[in-house]
């Protein structure tokens, strides 16, 4: 659940009183953007997607406009504009017109959830405009603090003191970033990123931190999201028929995050953790049809139907079922996986046996009668499995996966689908 750009930032600013340049949607009339032109001079044009995507600015997807004229054909450009960054694709659905923020120093300002300091963490640089990444770790802060006591204006000056920011940016955002803290706590955030907040100069010389990009996600599990009613679209990124019908699973308790990489891949990889997901994701490449986390617990019903759908858009063309997490604290494995068994089991019952080679890698509460649920199927159905318990390093489980893979593509899935006495067609990753 994300949310990028200024359309929506703006306004999440103004609960907690950080200034926000001035914003108008894609419905804005042309003497709206006229008007603002005038009152600022410049604008920014920029399009407007679904749930998070980066790398916006260096694709060349920034209009600029000085007149109403080139913001207008700025608009025809980018209203309807695609862009990917690695697997994940995205389209916009209209733009944004931002007033533009004449500045002299441009910040960096992250809060995040850190799970190497397993603390809430401040990143900051006063070399702000551009990737975190980028920038050279002597200017950058990153600094944790207790969350029962905030970010406190001490944290913010001491911080911008050891990076060596300019002295006259030091006390404005001592007065303004401590805001974002309230912003990021009370309304359920994992990460807030303001970037570039750019340090405006009024008539009388003072210098006012002025957000001109927005990014957040929030944690789905924490109703405090909820408080601040925003549209249920703005967190679905549904571009496939399976994503949509996986989607509307989100209500319900568990996590349901899902998106389809390769509409041509050879494995479906149900994942259980964010970690997972990433080094999943990674790993993977192109053989992987979906990047998911179903984790969070999620009860039999649930399980079954997350699985169901996934096997009715994807098992025909999966040569590996790759049902992999990490050691779970709370998740019970048992009914994670006889969900999954039984809504294989009904699959193959409506629609026919498929060859398939089933890999597990999981830990947790229950793990030996899981893997007896999911070994019973595979017996019944006449599947190869694998199962890795909470022992198995999951980098070498992955590899397991890949290499069970490349074996059907090569032969295998041939071999299977004679056994069963089904016909089958090569499966090759695109």
């Amino acid at each position: 659940m994300q949310i990028t750009g200024m359309l929506h930032g703006a306004r999440l600013l103004k609960f907690v009183g950080f200034p926000a340049t001035e914003v108008l949607g894609p419905g804005a009339s042309e003497e709206e953007i006229k008007a603002l032109i005038d009152r600022h001079g410049q604008i920014f044009i920029k399009p407007v997607f679904k749930g998070g995507i980066g790398k916006k600015g260096k694709a060349g997807l920034l209009g600029r406009a000085n007149d109403l004229k080139t913001a207008l054909a700025e608009k025809e450009r980018l209203y309807f504009v695609e862009h990917a960054v690695g697997h994940v694709k995205a389209k916009a659905n209209g733009v944004t017109f931002e007033a533009g923020v004449p500045a002299k120093h441009e910040v960096y300002f992250s809060i995040s959830d850190s799970t190497h300091f397993r603390a809430p963490t401040m990143t900051l640089t006063h070399c702000g405009g551009m990737d975190i990444e980028e920038v050279d770790k002597r200017h950058v802060a990153q600094v944790p603090f207790d969350p029962l006591t905030g970010l406190k204006a001490f944290v913010v000056a001491n911080a911008l003191s050891e990076i060596g920011a300019p002295k006259e940016i030091i006390s404005p955002l001592v007065q303004q970033l401590p805001k974002l803290w309230e912003l990021f706590h009370d309304f359920g955030m994992t990460t807030l990123e303001l970037n570039p907040i750019r340090l405006h100069e009024d008539r009388k010389g003072r210098l006012t931190p002025v957000a001109c990009d927005f990014k957040c996600g929030f944690d789905r599990d924490d109703p405090r999201w909820a408080r601040l009613g925003l549209p249920a679209h703005l967190f679905a990124a549904d571009h496939t028929d399976f994503e949509q019908e996986i989607n509307q699973l989100r209500t319900h308790q568990g996590q349901s995050d899902v998106y389809v990489i390769n509409d041509q891949g050879t494995i479906l990889a149900p994942t259980f953790g964010g970690g997972a997901n990433s080094l999943v994701t990674e790993m993977l490449g192109d053989a992987a049809i979906i990047s998911s986390d179903f984790g969070g617990n999620p009860p039999y019903d649930k399980m079954k139907e997350v699985a169901r759908i996934c096997f009715k858009h994807w098992l025909k063309q999966s040569n590996v079922l790759f049902v992999i997490g990490g050691k779970s604290n709370n998740t019970d494995i048992h009914e994670t996986l006889r969900a999954i068994a039984d809504a294989l089991r009904e699959h193959v019952s409506a629609y026919g046996p498929v060859p398939l080679y089933v890999v597990l890698g999981r830990g947790g509460p229950n793990l030996v009668r899981g893997m007896a649920a999911l070994r019973d199927t595979c017996d019944q159905l006449g599947l190869p499995y694998r199962l890795f318990g909470f022992d198995s390093d999951m980098s070498q489980v992955i590899d397991y996966a890949k290499q069970a893979d490349a074996w059907m593509r090569a032969g295998g899935r041939a071999q299977l689908a004679a056994r069963m006495g089904i016909a089958s067609t090569p499966q090759h990753a695109a």
